[in-house]
């Protein structure tokens, strides 16, 4: 089979890799990104990618900015063909004409909707129904080329970036295999992308804080979105509560009370509505039910902000 090149940097793309060396493919070089600290204690270690390719024996190039020395190198493996996972930098028009057929990046949501690099959280936080992966050729624009396969899946009730994550990485697997070998073969299709663009920013912490000014509905949404990272959390008592899981419920609360059910913490929100905490993480705290961190406060210490 002919050789390819795979560029990638985090656990889902160490999937992706693992899955396409399964089927078959010859890769060639991966590319990833540097080591960098990780963790409270920042220990400098490998990506997922890089720790995946060295388990499969494979030949590994780490940069953060790929440079005309790079270049060459890649330009010198025999591959025509690169597939980026999540990378995580964009490529200069240089990198691109490296090789003959071109690199093509598996994108977790159905473009245009949400190019960038938080598809998957964007997509929950906005409470989508559906959503997909692309498999679309590199331009220089952000997530703009033209498209060479869409597969699409609908969201499950109550399912978290974590576990949507796994099923657009296992669909994505299946799309690359249905679609790389009429790329290599120079007989795909590639369509330009159809439809109102939206965007998918960086995911910063204040977006997956939970306001009183939210809806039920808004807030379960950053629960599931922004869970495992940054995990949505909301302030108590001037110090932040992370919340795991939770669920929207129908009781009527005022804004900002608090009360015990038998399995969880109902919250009061600003339009009346109420959400259920059933899983929290105080500050220094490990993770515990919303029952067992609430009877561990005080009723006159319970202010939510």
């Amino acid at each position: 089979m002919e050789p390819i090149i795979f560029a990638g940097t985090p656990e889902n793309a160490a999937q992706s890799l693992r899955d396409l060396v399964k089927a078959g493919y010859e890769v060639r070089l991966v590319i990833t990104r540097e080591d960098a600290p990780i963790g409270r204690k920042r220990v400098v270690a490998p990506s997922p990618v890089a720790l995946a390719a060295v388990d499969l024996g494979l030949k590994v190039l780490k940069t953060n900015r790929i440079t005309p020395e790079d270049e060459s190198f890649i330009g010198s493996v025999g591959a025509r063909l690169a597939v980026v996972v999540a990378f995580g930098a964009l490529l200069k028009q240089s990198t691109i004409e490296t090789l003959e057929l071109g690199w093509f990046n598996l994108h977790y949501s159905v473009l245009p909707r949400w190019r960038g690099a938080s598809p998957v959280q964007s997509s929950l936080a906005a409470g989508d129904a559906s959503t997909g992966v692309t498999l679309f050729k590199i331009d220089q624009g952000l997530d703009t080329g033209f498209v060479v396969g869409v597969a699409e899946t609908m969201i499950e009730p109550g399912e978290n970036a974590a576990r949507l994550l796994a099923r657009l990485t296992a669909l994505g697997s299946s799309l690359l295999s249905q679609e790389l070998p009429r790329l290599l073969a120079g007989v795909a299709a590639l369509t330009p992308q159809l439809g109102v663009a939206s965007y998918a920013p960086k995911i910063d912490r204040t977006m997956s804080k939970i306001s009183l000014a939210d809806s039920a509905a808004t807030a379960i949404n950053k629960v599931l979105a922004y869970n495992p990272e940054p995990m949505a959390w909301l302030e108590f008592n001037g110090q932040p509560l992370r919340v795991l899981d939770a669920r929207q419920v129908t009781e009527l609360l005022a804004s900002g009370e608090l009360k015990a059910t038998i399995g969880g913490v109902l919250l009061g929100l600003g339009d009346g509505s109420s959400i259920e905490l059933l899983e929290v993480q105080p500050a220094g705290k490990p993770v515990m039910k919303a029952t067992d961190w609430f009877r561990g406060t005080k009723e006159t210490e319970r202010s939510i902000s």
